[in-house]
This record gives structure tokens, C-alpha cells and sequence, in this order.
């Protein structure tokens, strides 16, 4: 059985620094890359006032989607050598990304996202996945590269 690297993409610079360290480990360690992308539908879509929204949900999978495959791009997934298998699951991005390293011999997340608070060291979904994940956890700083 081949070793696996589950790693967090969400478009930011920082999921960028994670899916190039983790295809660099890859090739270390001869594994494969699961690249892994969540959406869902913020519950602020729905609490717009008096008159429903409609809102399709497969706008945010193919926002998610075309996001994970801008990213693969700028970090020469295809020309890295490893397999990378691009991956969008519907949910919080902490509960699909620790669902998913079940049986992963490592996690790989940046320390921030695209989430709203920048002034944290450390955001919530990389708390979160260190706090759960059933394998080790890489935590890749943002605005650093793999040397």
C-alpha cells in the first residue's frame, strides 16, 4: 500500500505553501497526494431578510472547484511527479480534511487560510486539525516555500 499525504487547498497563498510542501514530501517519500478542497453553503447566504434567496448549491462546489485546480496549476502539480488526486467534498473544511486523512500517513494544512481573521498566528481550521486528525499533522507557515 503506497503512503498518502491528505493536504488542505482552499486558493489561498498559504493552502499554495501547503500543496507544494506536501508534493515535495511526496516525492521524499515516494507517496501519493490527496488534494483535498470543502465547501458549503454559509448559513449568511440564507439570512438575507424578508424575501428568500435562491441559492444553488453547485455554484460554491464549482467556486471550490475552480479554485483547487488554479492552485494544482501554479504549483506544477502535473509536472511534480507524484500522483495528486484533486478532491471536493461538501463541508466545513476541518471535518472533510480530518475525515479524510483517516488512514493518511500525514496531514498537510496552512497555518492560514482564507478565513476572516488575519491577525491570528494560527487559524481555525489548522487548530482544528491538529487538535483531530488521526495521523501527524504538517503545518506549512504562510510565505514560506519548501527550499
Amino acid at each position: 500500500m503506497s503512503a498518502t499525504i491528505v493536504v488542505g487547498v482552499d486558493g489561498s497563498e498559504g493552502s499554495l505553501h501547503a500543496l507544494e510542501f506536501a508534493l515535495e514530501e511526496a516525492r521524499i517519500r515516494k507517496a501519493e497526494v490527496k488534494a483535498v478542497a470543502a465547501w458549503h453553503v454559509p448559513g449568511s447566504v440564507y439570512n438575507t431578510g424578508w424575501v428568500p434567496v435562491a441559492v444553488d448549491p453547485s455554484d460554491f462546489e464549482q467556486i471550490t472547484r475552480n479554485a483547487l485546480d488554479r492552485v494544482l496549476v501554479e504549483a506544477d502539480a502535473k509536472k511534480s511527479g507524484v500522483s495528486v488526486t484533486p478532491l471536493v467534498r461538501q463541508g466545513q473544511p476541518a471535518d472533510v480534511l480530518v475525515a479524510e486523512a483517516q488512514g493518511a500517513d500525514l496531514l498537510v494544512v496552512g497555518s492560514r487560510g482564507l478565513g476572516g481573521f488575519k491577525g491570528l498566528l494560527l487559524g481555525s481550521v489548522s487548530r482544528q486539525c491538529s487538535d483531530h486528525a488521526p495521523c501527524p499533522v504538517a503545518i506549512v507557515p504562510n510565505g514560506k516555500r519548501p527550499a
